[in-house]
């Protein structure tokens, strides 16, 4: 269960390095509520992994999924470089990311 809880945590730290962005662009009570509850909720799930995954293990995967997935988002929604060396680099953390999962254990 610990795996599934980091892959949330993933998820709602993709959803707050987006709304970093959406909230720079429009500065209102909305979107600092939404950006606050993304990374709370991601603190929340990368706690609850924590619990039973090593720290270092648990951080790393967490920040590559926020790492690479921000990036994908910010691609898709922000018309942010798509060249080969940005897809080259996100497919080089993803690597790393699944690596520390298959030797984290």
């Amino acid at each position: 269960m610990s795996w599934v809880y980091l892959i949330i945590a993933g998820i709602f730290e993709m959803f707050g390095v987006v709304l970093i962005n959406t909230f720079n662009q429009n500065k209102n009570v909305k979107n600092l509520i939404l950006m606050g509850t993304g990374f709370g909720l991601s603190f929340l799930f990368l706690t609850l992994a924590m619990n039973e995954l090593p720290m270092g293990t648990a951080y790393a995967v967490w920040t590559g999924i926020g790492a690479a997935g921000g990036t994908i988002l910010s691609m898709i929604f922000y018309n942010e470089a798509k060249d080969w060396k940005r897809i080259v680099c996100i497919g080089l953390v993803l690597s790393a990311t699944i690596g520390l999962k298959i030797v984290g254990e």
